[in-house]
């Protein structure tokens, strides 16, 4: 640096310029950092997409030293590589989703209606019905809902002690038994007719209604099945080497 000449051109006016150097003790090295986690969550194909592109990458897939879980009720497929490298492990998990709409309708939920509430949503979602005009119908009747409910109710004290204490309750209404709808019940799947049944509550003046689909139920245990035998078909052809464990 001594030995170094530097040639500092001034401004007009000035006729002179302080320096002021500073020398480093040690070498600015940027700092190591620890590699980024890999987390991915997508559809139920994401595991087989991310094998498609990175199959070829033995540093990330190395088939003997990866695994996947399968859990058929929680309707997930998940790849773990790198297993036992805790600094380089990364795992992507693909999951069957409801359909949103599906899911709105509340069907085999706990999920209660007004009849005028319903009435509206059903309006609302005319294009899922394999009937118009029947669509048209039944918003009428949840619109104009009317029930009456008769009450019974008998005690009898016999003298020995025996007591009978019974209660019925019968309500008649103009509901239909059921509905058929024509909607995916899960993201990306083909629509299903399923029939979906209307359960009233009477309480008093209060009315709530729920709905209902034992078919839905079928469907959903059969579909999430055949998604998932898809998928896992998929993945052994593309990596047979690699674990697949079934929780």
């Amino acid at each position: 640096m001594e030995n170094e000449k530097m040639q500092i051109n001034l401004a007009p006016g000035m006729e002179s310029a302080t320096i002021k150097v500073i020398e480093l003790d040690k070498e600015n090295v940027l700092p190591v950092l620890e590699p980024l986690k890999v987390g991915l969550n997508g559809t139920i194909g994401s595991v087989a997409e991310f094998l498609t592109k990175r199959k070829s990458e033995p540093e990330q897939i190395n088939q003997k030293r990866c695994h996947i879980l399968v859990d058929r009720e929680k309707m997930t497929i998940i790849l773990i590589t790198n297993e036992t490298d805790g600094r380089n492990k990364a795992e992507v998990k693909g999951a069957l989703a409801m359909y949103p709409k599906f899911v709105e309708f509340g069907i085999n939920t706990d999920k209660t209606w007004e009849p005028a509430q319903l009435s509206r949503f059903i309006k609302m979602n005319r294009a899922f019905f394999t009937d118009v005009t029947y669509n048209m119908e039944l918003v009428s009747i949840l619109k104009n809902f009317k029930a009456s409910v008769e009450s019974k109710m008998e005690k009898n004290k016999e003298d020995n002690g025996s007591r009978t204490d019974n209660y019925s309750q019968v309500v008649n209404s103009n509901l239909p038994a059921a509905f058929n709808l024509n909607i995916p019940i899960f993201k990306g799947r083909s629509a299903e007719v399923i029939e979906v049944e209307i359960i009233a509550d009477v309480d008093g003046r209060n009315i709530r209604l729920s709905l209902c689909s034992p078919g839905a139920e079928v469907v959903i245990e059969q579909e999430r099945n055949k998604a998932i035998d898809e998928q896992l078909k998929i993945i052994r052809g593309l990596a047979p080497e690699i674990a697949i464990i079934e929780q």
